[in-house]
C-alpha cells in the first residue's frame, strides 16, 4: 500500500523538538539558544546536551514514549529541561498552573493520567491534600520536601550524569508534544492535546515576523500557550530566547537592555503598567524591534507610538494555531486580526448560522 504525503505537513525535523535540537546543535553549535535571567546560558551544543541528560534522568524513571508526565514548576531552567528531556523520549509534556490548589489541582492531576511528576519544592506541600490518582512518583527541583502519600525523589533524578539515551522509537509531526490546560473561566480546566504540527503552526507559519536573528523574551507562564509558544518559536527558526519567571514592570526594560531582546509579547495589563512612568527622552532608545500586544486598545497604540515598536494583535486559542494576525500598528481599536494564510474563516450566529 503506498502512502500519499500530505504536502502541507511540515518535515519532522522542521517541528519535532529533539530532531530541531539536534539541527541547531549540528548547525550552530556555539549561538546561544536559551538564556535564564539569573545568569545561566546555554548553546545550542548545550541545550541538546543537557536535554539528553534530562532524557536519560526521565527514561531511568520508567518514562517511555507517548506517556503523560506532570510539571508542577515556575519558569525556569528545571522546567524547560523537564519540557525538552520528555519530548527529546517523545512523551508528553503537561504543565500545571503554579496557582492551582485543591480541588482545581486535584482535578488536572487525575485527568493527566500521570504517574510521575516534576514539582518545584515550594509547591510540593499542596500534593500531601489531594487525591493524587494515578499519581505515585515526585521529582522535587529547587530544594527539599517530605510527602505522606508519594515516593519523592531529589532534584538529581531529572538530570543523568550521561547523555547516551535512546528513545522508543521516531517522534513523529502529529505526535502530541504537550497538553495544556485551558484557564477554566467557564468550568473545570479542559486539556488540551497539542501535536508538534499543531504548535509549528503556532509559531513560524503565524509569527512570520520574527526570524533567526531575533531574541525572544519569555516572561508569559510555560503552562499556557503564551510561554511554549515563544520558546517553540526560537527552535522553529534557531533564534534565542530569554527565560524570566514572570512579568515585572520595573525589571522589564532592564531585561530587554541586558539580553538585547528583540521581540516581546504585552498581555492584558501589561501595556497600561509600562505606560505609567513618565514619558522620557530616552523612550526609543532600546532593541525591542517588534512586539504583538493583546487586546489591541488605546493603551496598545499609545504604547507603539511612544516606544517605536512595530505592533500587531493576534486572536487565539489553546486550541487553536493563532488563525488571526493583524498588520503593523492598525489603527482600529479592538481588531484582533485577520486570518492569515492557511486558515478559513466563518461568521456565525448563536445557532452555528
Amino acid at each position: 500500500m503506498s502512502v500519499v504525503y500530505d504536502p502541507r505537513m511540515p518535515a519532522a525535523e522542521d517541528c519535532v523538538l529533539g530532531l530541531l535540537l539536534e539541527k541547531w546543535a549540528r548547525e550552530k553549535p556555539d549561538e546561544t539558544a536559551i538564556i535564564f535571567d539569573g545568569g545561566e546560558s546555554w548553546t545550542w551544543a548545550e541545550a541538546l546536551r543537557l536535554t539528553r541528560r534530562a532524557a536519560k534522568g526521565l527514561q531511568n524513571m520508567g518514562v517511555r514514549q507517548g506517556e503523560h508526565v506532570l510539571s508542577w514548576q515556575p519558569n525556569g531552567r528545571e522546567a524547560v529541561l523537564t519540557w525538552f528531556g520528555l519530548n527529546y523520549l517523545g512523551a508528553v509534556y503537561v504543565p500545571l498552573n503554579t496557582a492551582y490548589k485543591g480541588s482545581l489541582l486535584q482535578h488536572v492531576v487525575q485527568i493527566s493520567d500521570a504517574k510521575l511528576m516534576v514539582c518545584h519544592a515550594g509547591l510540593a506541600p499542596g500534593l500531601d491534600v489531594i487525591d493524587a490518582g494515578a499519581l505515585t512518583d515526585v521529582i522535587v527541583t529547587n530544594g527539599t520536601a517530605t510527602l505522606d502519600k508519594l515516593t519523592v525523589h531529589e532534584a538529581g533524578a531529572l538530570l543523568a550524569e550521561d547523555d547516551r539515551v535512546s528513545p522508543d522509537g521516531p517522534v513523529r509531526p502529529w505526535d502530541s508534544q504537550y497538553i495544556i490546560f485551558t484557564s477554566g473561566t467557564t468550568g473545570p480546566s479542559k486539556a488540551v492535546l497539542s501535536s508538534y504540527v499543531h504548535n509549528f503552526a503556532t509559531a513560524p507559519e503565524s509569527y512570520t515576523f520574527v526570524g533567526g536573528g531575533d531574541r525572544i523574551l519569555v516572561n508569559l507562564p510555560m503552562f499556557h500557550m503564551g510561554g511554549t509558544m515563544f520558546i517553540n518559536l526560537a527552535l522553529a527558526h534557531g533564534g534565542s530566547a530569554v527565560v524570566v519567571e514572570s512579568f515585572r514592570t520595573e525589571e522589564f526594560w532592564p531585561t530587554i537592555h541586558r539580553h538585547q531582546i528583540t521581540f516581546a509579547c504585552f498581555l492584558g495589563a501589561m501595556a497600561p503598567f509600562l505606560l505609567k512612568p513618565p514619558p522620557s527622552d530616552q523612550d526609543k532608545a532600546h532593541p525591542l524591534r517588534s512586539v504583538v500586544c493583546i487586546p489591541w486598545n488605546e493603551d496598545a497604540l499609545a504604547l507603539s507610538q511612544r516606544f517605536g515598536f512595530e505592533m500587531r494583535t493576534v486572536f487565539n486559542m489553546t486550541e487553536t494555531s493563532v488563525p488571526l494576525v493583524s498588520d503593523v500598528n492598525p489603527q482600529a481599536l479592538g481588531t484582533c486580526g485577520k486570518p492569515r494564510p492557511g486558515v478559513e474563516v466563518r461568521v456565525v450566529d448563536e445557532n452555528d448560522c
